[in-house]
C-alpha cells in the first residue's frame, strides 16, 4: 500500500512497516534526515510524481510503500483494556463509510483513550491510505477491528457488563448529564443516515449533544470526538 502524509509515513518508519520512501525533491534537510536515520531505502523524485502516485497534492511530500494495513479482532480491543488494568471503552461505527470520517474517528479515539474501534465489515470504509493520513498516525497504535454482526457484538458485550450509549441528534438524554465511568461502548451512526434501528434498540441509551446554532446535526467525527472527551473526562475526574 501507498501511505503519504508525514505523520501516518513516520509513524509505519517506526512501525518498520516501510520498505520504500519516495520524497519529493526540495524537501527540507531536517525532515530529509529525519526520515534517513530509519534506515530504509529513500528516493527522490519530482513532486508531480508524488501527485500523480498518490493522486492528490496533500502527501506533504512524502509516499512511502508499506504492509497493508491490518484488521484487528474484537477480542485484541478487550484484551488492550484488560492487559492495562482498565474500564473498556470502545468506539463502535455504524454506517462510517466516508474515509475522512473513519480518518478523524480513530485519530480522537486514540488520543482520548479509547482501546479500539470496532466497524461491521459490510458497512464502513476500507482501511486506506486516505483514513491513514486522516488518523495521523494513530492507526499505528489503536487496533480497529471488523465484525460481521454489530448488533450481536452490542449484546456480546452488554453480557460482559459494557454501557452502550448511541449517538442520536433527538435523544431526550443530555450527554452532559451522564455518568461516563465503567465499561463503556460509543456507537456512532453513518453520515446522514444514523444509526440503523435494530442498533438504536440495542443501545442502552440513546444520547444527544447539545446544540445552539441553525444546523441540526454535527459531522459523526465531531460528534464522535465530543462523545469520547466527555467519557474521557469522566474517568479523569472519577
Amino acid at each position: 500500500m501507498l501511505l503519504y502524509g508525514r505523520n501516518p509515513v513516520l509513524e509505519a518508519l517506526r512501525d518498520g512497516r516501510v520498505s520504500e520512501v519516495l520524497l519529493a525533491r526540495g524537501v527540507e534537510e531536517a525532515f530529509v534526515r529525519e526520515v534517513q536515520a530509519h534506515d530504509v531505502r529513500v528516493r527522490f523524485a519530482p513532486r508531480i510524481e508524488l501527485d500523480q502516485l498518490a493522486g492528490t497534492t496533500q502527501h506533504q511530500g512524502i509516499l512511502a510503500e508499506v504492509e497493508d494495513l491490518a484488521w484487528a479482532g474484537v477480542e485484541d480491543i478487550l484484551e488492550r483494556a484488560r492487559s492495562r488494568g482498565e474500564d473498556l471503552l470502545i468506539v463502535l461505527l455504524d454506517g462510517i463509510t466516508d474515509p475522512r470520517n473513519f480518518g478523524a474517528i480513530i485519530r480522537s479515539a486514540e488520543v482520548l483513550g479509547a482501546h479500539g474501534v470496532a466497524v461491521e465489515e459490510r458497512r464502513s470504509a476500507p482501511l486506506s491510505p486516505v483514513v491513514a493520513k486522516t488518523a495521523a498516525g494513530a492507526t499505528s497504535y489503536l487496533p480497529v477491528a471488523q465484525t460481521k454482526n454489530l448488533p450481536r457484538l452490542i449484546d456480546r458485550l452488554k453480557e460482559q457488563g459494557v454501557w452502550v450509549y448511541g449517538a442520536a441528534g433527538e435523544a431526550a438524554q443530555d450527554v452532559g448529564r451522564l455518568d461516563l465511568r465503567g465499561p463503556l461502548a460509543l456507537v456512532i451512526g453513518g453520515e446522514g443516515e444514523g444509526l440503523r434501528r435494530l442498533v438504536r434498540e440495542k443501545c442502552d441509551v440513546l444520547v444527544r449533544i447539545p446544540t445552539r446554532g441553525q444546523v441540526q446535526s454535527l459531522n459523526a467525527s465531531v460528534a464522535a470526538g465530543i462523545l469520547l472527551y466527555e467519557a474521557a473526562r469522566a474517568r479523569v475526574e472519577g
